[in-house]
């Protein structure tokens, strides 16, 4: 249980998670590193679900943009398409997501591949908590994509158990 926030404002995308690790009603771990850069594609990953199939996912994510020159469509698409029809991807569970300076990506292990509509999306247990927050922060007020990501995963914490205050966010500048 996690909550992954990404919010694309003006010239940035920004990618935000808490860093609870809960064992059924146990919080397990609170320091848990669930937002990462593939610096080499300039791509920041999110996950929510199971650590190890999210780990799992991020590395063939990475696989795949290896192979298709760091594009990010092709690359969530065949990722998607792999973790549906793959007899063993297919048992991950797990939620990604993903974006570069021009597009971000939520994966599932159903084979969606979705492309928010406002530049606003989130996964995980606080994540129609962190939603409501960031949309309503951009439609309301003029913080820079960070902020609105800091606060809404603040708000999110309040309010979900399986959510913490630890906060881990990367950032990359956006094709305006």
């Amino acid at each position: 249980m996690t909550t992954i926030v990404s919010v694309r404002r003006g010239d940035k995308v920004v990618v935000g998670g808490d860093g609870q690790v809960s064992l059924g009603n146990t919080v397990m771990k609170g320091t848990a590193k669930k937002v990462n850069m593939l610096p080499r594609h300039q791509v920041i990953t999110g996950f929510a679900g199971s650590t190890a199939d999210a780990i799992t996912l991020r590395d063939l994510f990475e696989q795949q943009l290896d192979k298709h020159q760091g594009n990010i469509v092709t690359a969530v698409i065949h990722l998607a398409r792999e973790w549906r029809s793959d007899r063993v991807l297919r048992r991950l569970e797990a939620l990604m997501l993903v974006a570069n300076k021009e597009k971000t990506y939520l994966i599932s292990g159903s084979g969606d591949v979705i492309e928010p509509e406002d530049g606003v999306i989130a996964i995980g247990s606080g994540g129609n908590y962190a939603l409501a927050a960031a949309k309503a922060l951009v439609a309301n007020t003029e913080l820079g994509a960070r902020d609105v990501v800091e606060k809404s995963l603040h708000i999110a914490a309040d309010i979900c158990v399986f959510t913490n205050d630890n906060l881990t966010i990367e950032e990359l500048d956006a094709v305006a």
